[in-house]
């Protein structure tokens, strides 16, 4: 071995090894999120049972939410009323036309539905759409228990077919 290849293989090996110092936290920093368990299907208590009524209500809660390294609390609104068969139903307001939120007859010409101020979309109790927005209302999945109320992700809307 020529001291140019002694010197070649050295000065390679030397800068190869200071490059995976750099690269490698890189990697892990930017990998690490991924490989992180995740909550499944995480419920957040709401409102109690017995203040339901067949009336759409509207409701505030805090979810607490990671975005990679990021904690965050959002603060989520939900639609929750009884329907004709006693069965919870919290819907999303947010309108499936542009994302405009929606309010409970806030439109005197349109009673007893949801509206949608930006565009005018209009959706029934049970977050079927009538006009406008091309999908009826998502909805969020609900479990009760000790007569609390738990919503929990939002999902596609099975009450309307």
């Amino acid at each position: 071995m020529s001291r140019r290849q002694f010197l070649t293989y050295t000065l390679g090996g030397a800068t190869a090894y200071m490059a995976a110092g750099v690269v490698l936290p890189m990697l892990r920093f930017a990998v690490d999120p991924i490989l992180q368990n995740k909550e499944e299907g995480s419920f957040v208590k709401v409102a109690e049972e017995s203040k339901i009524t067949n009336d759409p209500q509207e409701f505030h809660f805090e979810l607490k939410q990671q975005d990679g390294w990021y904690n965050s609390t959002a603060t989520l609104t939900a639609w929750i009323r009884k329907n004709d068969q006693g069965e919870i139903v919290a819907l999303s307001p947010i309108c499936k036309h542009l994302g405009c939120l929606v309010g409970w007859n806030n439109n005197k010409n349109f009673p007893d539905e949801y509206h949608c101020p930006c565009h005018g979309a209009r959706y029934t109790p049970d977050g079927k759409n009538l006009a406008v927005a091309p999908k009826p209302l998502d909805q969020y999945e609900t479990k009760i228990d000790n007569g609390w109320i738990y919503l929990g992700a939002i999902v596609p809307n099975t009450v309307v077919k």
